[in-house]
């Protein structure tokens, strides 16, 4: 067990280097307020790599989480989608997600409205249940995108 965590810890020293060496950019979360938004950037890019911050399904029009949770993916999917789409890739791009969910029997429901902004492949994810997320939603997504080596 030592060994693996020594090599865990290695990897993330690698990984903070390379990260201080690398110009970075950060995407504000669409129409925030620096002075009043969350303390958070939509995106950051650290070289070819685009980490996407925890997005909600929030209707963009109401401002609300959807009544329906198919809206609320939906909602959640279109918004990582137009960060990733700000920092210059697509949902193509992603490598691996991570779903946050406080109703795991919204699994097959969640996964009706994923599938569809897919054509070829899938990322890696994890999907997790989680007691309550912020705002009352249903779902939260964080990714990470990886540009292509013919776009850096």
């Amino acid at each position: 067990m030592r060994k693996v965590m020594t090599i865990v810890a290695l990897g993330f020293t690698a990984l903070a280097a390379h990260a201080a060496d690398t110009d970075r950019t950060f995407i504000t979360p669409a129409g925030a307020d620096p002075k009043t938004a969350a303390p958070y950037s939509s995106g950051v890019m650290v070289g070819g790599t685009f980490y996407v911050a925890g997005h909600l399904g929030v209707d963009p029009t109401t401002g609300k989480i959807p009544a329906e949770a198919e809206a609320e993916a939906r909602s959640v999917m279109d918004a990582v989608k137009q960060t990733l789409q700000s920092g210059g890739l697509s949902i193509a791009d992603l490598v691996s997600v991570t779903i946050y969910c406080t109703d795991l029997d919204l699994y097959d429901k969640f996964n009706s409205v994923y599938r569809s902004y897919f054509h070829d492949h899938y990322p890696a994810r994890a999907f997790i249940g989680v007691p309550k997320l912020v705002r009352g939603a249903r779902f939260e997504i964080a990714a990470i995108a990886v540009k292509p080596a013919t776009l850096r």
